[in-house]
């Protein structure tokens, strides 16, 4: 079990959905994402260079999910998750994506996890 860093239910307008009509206009999705990584370092030394800045992950997922219209929530997904993997020092994400679109359901959801290598 790695150490992990968890930014829960971040809040961002995009256009997302297999109809046209329903990416004509962005939506809320949430997004989640776990980051696996070493923190006993960061922990001992009090130094932002030994962790990630989740300030600067929270910046990159909205501008991820921002960038341009996609079919499915499991793009957004995969497009996160691979811009985590790339541009910070974690071992492993989760991703979770958020829709809601469905009436008399509360939301729509996909999970993935990927790693490094």
């Amino acid at each position: 079990m790695f150490d992990q860093i968890i930014l829960d239910g971040m809040q961002v307008m995009s256009r997302v959905g297999v109809p046209l009509r329903e990416r004509a206009r962005a939506q809320m999705l949430e997004i989640s994402v776990t980051l696996d990584l070493d923190l006993k370092r960061a922990a001992v030394s009090e130094e932002i260079d030994q962790t990630v800045d989740y300030a600067c992950v929270h910046s990159r997922v909205m501008d991820v999910a921002r960038q341009r219209p996609r079919p499915l929530i499991e793009t957004v997904a995969e497009d996160v998750a691979r811009m985590l993997l790339r541009e910070f020092k974690v071992r492993r994400v989760g991703v979770e994506v958020r829709k809601f679109i469905l009436p008399k359901t509360r939301s729509v959801a996909v999970r993935i996890v990927r790693k490094r290598g």
